[in-house]
């Protein structure tokens, strides 16, 4: 499926430009757009040159009739509810299933419970809930803070990641409480282990946050969740079943510590708890590696059982609480040789690995391949000869594709029986 992002709050002056664009998506049929503005709504029904509706008697019109006889609205471009749209509540998914949303992405701050209410509220609606990336510490499409300090709305796609600055916490006195520290800075979410569970919630759809993320991150995360879905679709002996076909083989072992994130948390997926924030630093850590063992001149002995690799990239938390990192000139076993030795690096300190050299190479090839079982029908016809693939799986009479081939026959001259059971 391709979906396609109109998420964006759209100011006055950019509203014939949304219609065309609009038009060039459902010109080459894309499957779905995801919308925050209502204005965007607008624009889909006015597009289809008069929407179709479904009117109370269960007739169909391309008029706008009276408002008070409508039931529902078709659209000729599916329509999804971006998270921007705030959608936490029942009445809110119902609300929005009632204007012609046919899918729902819902709040990232919803508990399983509460998508489970949902789910049991609206069960016609698709409800498509986030699993895993960045987090933001404002309820999902309410976040002003840019806005207001930076004029950058994050809802026109320009969050100045105001969450992710470091700030001093005062008192009502100015009494200093705490160290300067990104005290809004969450964790990145992980909900790898919750699939399940949100399956029994009513969910039908994963989404996997990746702003700014290169194509190591996508390949690593989503090949992750995939072969951990297939696990559970085995489990379930048949009740769940993939919406795509085929079988994904994979040259690599997925490890979600091995890309960027800034610690996991699966967020209030069980209600709210401690251990979301990641006060110390916004930027990605990585995998723990070990602790330096001794330094000596300009070797760093690690103690552990991690391999390292030349250009590996590592990182710690300095005595003054703050993220450094260096690059692996030289690795021998656990001594490494460092380009520039980092001077606040003292042994004891524990080092984590957030650019892993040997992993980035081997994702950087060809990874995974998708093949679809197929059967092909080939059969005579009057002008000549025709083929036809069928999808495994399948009804017998539904053909996916059809080739026909205009041609002169000729009898064999001599007996091909021979030739057939070589070849």
């Amino acid at each position: 499926k391709v979906y396609v992002t109109v998420n964006t709050i759209v100011y006055d002056n950019e509203i014939e430009d949304t219609k065309h664009l609009l038009c060039d998506l459902q010109r080459i049929g894309v499957d779905a757009v995801l919308v925050q503005d209502m204005s965007v709504l607008l624009s889909v029904e006015e597009l289809v040159l008069g929407a179709n509706y479904i009117n109370t008697d269960n007739t169909v019109s391309n008029t706008n009739p009276n408002p008070s006889t409508i039931t529902s609205k078709l659209y000729s471009i599916p329509l999804h509810a971006s998270t921007q749209t705030d959608n936490r509540t029942v009445e809110k998914v119902r609300w929005l299933h009632s204007i012609g949303f046919s899918r729902v992405v819902l709040a990232r701050e919803l508990s399983a419970y509460e998508i489970a209410e949902i789910h049991r509220a609206v069960p016609e609606v698709e409800l498509e809930v986030f699993v895993h990336g960045a987090l933001c510490v404002s309820y999902s499409g309410q976040c002003y803070v840019s806005q207001h300090c930076f004029g950058r709305s994050a809802n026109r796609g320009e969050c100045a990641q105001f969450c992710r600055l470091k700030f001093q916490l005062e008192d009502a006195e100015n009494n200093k409480i705490d160290r300067p520290r990104y005290l809004l800075s969450l964790k990145d979410m992980c909900r790898i282990d919750n699939l399940e569970q949100l399956i029994d919630s009513g969910a039908t759809s994963f989404k996997i946050e990746g702003r700014l993320k290169d194509a190591i991150y996508v390949k690593n995360v989503v090949s992750a969740y995939s072969q951990k879905l297939n696990e559970i679709i085995k489990k379930s002996g048949g009740k769940l079943t993939r919406s795509s076909l085929g079988n994904v083989v994979y040259s690599f072992t997925p490890n979600l510590q091995k890309t960027f994130n800034r610690g996991f948390t699966n967020y209030f997926i069980n209600g709210r708890n401690m251990g979301i924030s990641s006060p110390d630093t916004p930027k990605a850590i990585g995998e723990f590696v070990g602790r330096v063992k001794e330094i000596r001149g300009m070797r760093i002995i690690v103690a552990g059982t991690s391999s390292f690799s030349n250009g590996d990239g590592l990182c710690y938390i300095s005595s003054d609480h703050e993220l450094e990192g260096f690059r692996v000139n030289r690795a021998e076993n656990n001594f490494l040789i460092p380009a520039k030795m980092p001077q606040s690096l003292k042994a004891g300190m524990s080092l984590y690995r957030n650019n892993d050299i040997q992993f980035e190479r081997e994702l950087s090839r060809e990874t995974s391949s998708r093949k679809i079982p197929i059967t092909l029908i080939l059969s005579e016809t009057d002008e000549g000869f025709c083929l036809k693939a069928k999808v495994n799986g399948d009804s017998d009479d539904e053909i996916t594709a059809t080739a026909n081939l205009v041609s002169e026959k000729q009898d064999a001259n001599t007996p091909q029986i021979s030739n057939i059971v070589r070849q």
